[in-house]
């Protein structure tokens, strides 16, 4: 990495009008300043840092923190409202799902059209055409209008064409989370290997990936910067602020004290906070599901063997996984269940009451409390974010009414971990390797 600076941002402000009604943005108009119809929304307030040529930085927050805007506006597709911003490489973006395609054009038609826009002339094109195909693995779909593609084929098609056109800086916003694990795999390889001479801007919530690429990290939260360092300070950082606020409090920047809190409260594992870690996030009762309605499930929480709540766990920690629901109609054979499902959606283990309990659930009346424990070894898991799905049915498992099914109820993030050969790691009771001689 050398010392020249790429991208830079000096005092960088972004504010959109907002309208409450159609007729308020005509009004502002005829009003030729002398009275304001909108209320501002600044989405980015403030915002200064320096990219070196070489670097791999992540830009991390919530939904709504401004990343998006951030990049567009580095990109050259959004114009700050205030502020200066320099580039001085050719940048390649992949931002919005399928941006900078026509729909109505085929995938070959938008390969040209999308590598002209970088700069490439048609007979560069011609030359490229073959490799990124080849990358793409759309097969056929190449010729068809990309209104009939999936999200993954569009992630696909987007990535071949920008790995393709001799970009110096790389700018991704999220956009791997919707591609196949064989594609994502390809996308890292090819991202580690543009890296050695390259610049690399990513945006994602997986704090695991970020620290995996990102030499440094930036903290936006509500569209100002919040700070910037090491990744793996950022996020864990950032990390700290999401279960602290979960568990009610502030948004203030986590001191080291506040960690240190947090340590001392939930978690009694282990003594080495630098070791493989999970994380258990606050359980989320807004998620959307599905069912007919007749039970909610109000608190799922993970606990210790002595029955105290925790945030954190070693990977082969003996956990609970407690599950409380409000029965709203009489439930006469209650079945409460969870799956934990990896990024890609895959399943990777999980149960329910019906068939893992030795005794017959008993009815609950209306008005009643169900509570589901489920005690295991939580298998080691590799570094990224699972989410936990639970379940509430009334019946058998092969005919059952389902009651609530929420989609990510908790999410998990594992990090730290290098010991995991597959989806999941299991404990080894003894491994042996004996040799005889010929």
């Amino acid at each position: 990495m050398c010392s020249e600076v790429v991208i830079k941002l000096e005092n960088v402000d972004k504010c959109y009008q907002i309208y409450e009604k159609p007729r308020d943005r005509l009004l502002q108009m005829l009003s030729f300043g002398r009275k304001k119809y909108s209320t501002d929304f600044w989405a980015l307030r403030d915002i200064s840092f320096e990219i070196k040529r070489g670097e791999t930085v992540g830009i991390v927050g919530r939904n709504g923190s401004g990343k998006s805007t951030l990049l567009q506006i580095i990109c050259g597709t959004l114009n700050p409202s205030a502020g200066a911003v320099q580039t001085h490489a050719k940048i390649a973006a992949l931002l919005e799902l399928g941006a900078g395609f026509n729909p109505e054009f085929s995938g070959r038609e938008n390969v040209y059209l999308a590598a002209s826009l970088y700069g490439l002339t048609p007979t560069q094109i011609d030359e490229r055409f073959d490799a990124i195909t080849a990358f793409a693995d759309i097969g056929n779909f190449i010729e068809q209008p990309v209104k009939s593609y999936s999200s993954g084929m569009f992630v696909r098609l987007a990535f071949a064409v920008i790995a393709h056109v001799d970009a110096e800086i790389l700018i991704i916003d999220e956009a791997l989370a919707v591609g196949d694990a064989f594609f994502t795999q390809k996308c890292m390889r090819f991202l580690r290997d543009f890296m050695v001479n390259g610049t690399v801007l990513f945006v994602s919530h997986d704090t695991a990936a970020v620290k995996a690429l990102c030499t440094r990290a930036i903290w936006l939260r509500n569209g100002k910067h919040v700070a910037t360092g090491p990744a793996k300070n950022i996020c864990d950082a950032y990390l700290a602020e999401i279960i602290e606020s979960g568990q009610g409090g502030g948004q203030a920047l986590p001191t080291d004290e506040m960690l240190k809190e947090v340590e001392e409260e939930s978690y009694d594992y282990s003594d080495d906070a630098d070791g493989d870690t999970l994380w258990f996030l606050p359980f989320r009762n807004t998620e959307q599901g599905f069912g007919t309605g007749g039970a909610k499930v109000t608190e799922a929480i993970f606990l210790n063997e002595e029955g105290k709540i925790i945030t954190r766990a070693k990977h082969h920690s003996v956990v609970i996984l407690k599950i409380s629901a409000n029965a709203e109609i009489d439930v006469l054979s209650p079945i409460v269940g969870f799956f934990i499902r990896d990024r890609l959606g895959q399943t990777l283990f999980g149960t329910n009451t019906f068939v893992a309990s030795e005794s017959v659930a008993k009815a609950c009346q209306a008005g009643g409390q169900l509570d589901a424990t489920f005690e295991f070894v939580f298998p080691a898991l590799p570094d990224g974010d699972y989410t936990v799905s639970i379940a509430i049915a009334d019946g058998t498992q092969q005919e059952h009414t389902q009651l609530q099914w929420i989609h990510d109820a908790l999410i998990i993030k594992a990090q730290g971990i290098s010991d995991v050969g597959g989806l999941i790691g299991l404990p080894m009771r003894a491994v042996e390797l004996n040799h005889s001689a010929l």
